[in-house]
């Protein structure tokens, strides 16, 4: 008996405590949102500051439920609308598996084929080694045939369940004529965070004009607050430093041989404002020191996504990952960061709310815009798109211009898809995030 009082004592005391420690910490806010400036720390911030995440176009928030699907569209004009989908929690569960599926299984024949080639350019030509490469090959290229049609289907049906609905109900619904086109930020929850909503559409020959590349330019974001607040980060106030990491040959990872251009590109348009980690150089250790001091950063190497884990995803360097968890730790200020590596936007399956990616990691650090992948890309393209996107921010020999971000990488995104429209692997990875 005296052991349950004792107890009972003691559970009193904590309660005690907590409520002390309640009334402190409510005191210390209200102290706090006294001092000018900071009336709304810690708070949710409300609807009419949300909408001026809009002012540049809609943002369009979708949830899929088991009760029912919703786009909620938030604009600057202080006009939101709730659009019911057709898409349901059944179909988009099994339209992210086939997808996701499919985009292992293209991983995975692509390095095996990168592993049996490997022998074959170190100089074996042994018929053995030949028979591997070829095998591989013949291999890989079965799978991205049956690849690059279910992941049409799969646009087919995103276009059909959530993009279409959205834009009809914008009043996009056909192409716009002149240079400006309309913007629209996607801000997908659960399994959606993980699928191409940019790329929907019908890709078939009498389908001209039903997708979403060609009624807007499409960009994403993690939160609208996150938008919100990239907004209103200054543009342009310093030099546009650009630190280039480049790892081009890490050990147990295929080689890029277009590294080497992306870096000769690079310190050409950015002379005399440069700082590159190259190979050896580009160390986990070094590269957090220097992404403080620069506005501007390219990753050009592999990077990793584990759907399961994705805090542990990353881009590889020369002495291990840099991780979604160690970029979080940091607080910069930057304008744009250009991650040409693999996978760099691809989000988890087991915690898919919490929208963690390195791109959206990197956009929550600070650094106003990034351009990423979902997925593999295939090395020179890779390369043409960072020489065509570059080179439209340098413009014509003057300061480079970070704001063009979008719809630099949209021009050069649709140019690819009009040229290759039923081999979405080599466009489709492609995406912006931020204003």
């Amino acid at each position: 008996m005296r052991r349950l009082d004792e107890l009972a004592a003691a559970d009193a005391r904590r309660g005690g405590e907590r409520i002390a420690f309640d009334r402190e910490w409510d005191e210390l806010l209200a102290e706090i949102r006294r001092i000018d400036g900071f009336s709304g720390f810690l708070r949710p911030p409300g609807l009419d500051e949300l909408r001026r995440a809009a002012i540049g176009g809609p943002v369009v928030v979708v949830t899929v439920g088991r009760l029912r699907s919703d786009a909620v569209i938030v604009a600057a004009d202080g006009v939101e609308r709730v659009i019911q989908l057709p898409a349901t929690y059944d179909d988009t569960v099994e339209e992210a598996l086939r997808y996701l599926q499919t985009v292992h299984d293209l991983e995975v024949a692509r390095q095996v084929a990168a592993e049996a080639q490997r022998p074959f350019l170190d100089g074996d030509r042994s018929l053995a080694s030949i028979q591997a490469f070829h095998a591989a090959a013949a291999q890989l290229h079965a799978e991205r045939i049956r690849g690059e049609g279910t992941i049409l289907e799969v646009l087919d049906w995103l276009w059909t369940a959530i993009a279409e609905p959205v834009l009809r109900a914008l009043g996009h619904t056909t192409t716009p004529e002149g240079d400006t086109w309309p913007r629209l930020w996607w801000c997908p929850s659960g399994l959606l965070t993980a699928m191409p909503l940019h790329a929907a559409g019908r890709y078939a020959a009498d389908a001209t004009g039903d997708t979403v590349l060609d009624r807007v330019v499409p960009s994403y974001t993690p939160t609208v607050r996150a938008l919100l607040e990239a907004t209103k980060s200054p543009v342009g106030t310093v030099d546009p430093g650009l630190l280039v990491v480049a790892a081009p040959d890490v050990p147990g990872q295929t080689p890029l041989p277009n590294v080497e251009r992306e870096v000769e590109l690079l310190t050409r348009l950015f002379a005399g404002s440069s700082t590159v980690l190259y190979g050896e150089a580009a160390t986990t250790t070094a590269v957090r020191a220097e992404l403080g001091r620069h506005p501007w950063v390219h990753f050009s190497c592999h990077g990793n996504q584990d759907v399961t884990d994705p805090s542990n995803g990353g881009l590889i360097l020369h002495d291990g990952t840099l991780t979604v968890h160690s970029i979080t730790g940091g607080t910069y200020q930057g304008e744009l960061a250009f991650l040409s590596a693999c996978k760099t936007a691809t989000g988890g399956v087991e915690l898919p709310d919490e929208v963690i990616t390195l791109a959206a990691a990197i956009h929550y650090a600070g650094y106003r815009q990034v351009i990423a992948t979902l997925w593999s890309v295939y090395d020179p393209t890779a390369a043409d798109v960072v020489e065509a996107v570059y080179t439209e921010l340098a413009g014509n020999g003057g300061r480079p211009d970070s704001t063009r971000a979008a719809q630099a990488l949209y021009r050069v995104v649709r140019r690819l898809r009009d040229r290759y429209p039923t081999s979405p692997s080599v466009w489709m990875p492609f995406i912006h995030l931020g204003p």
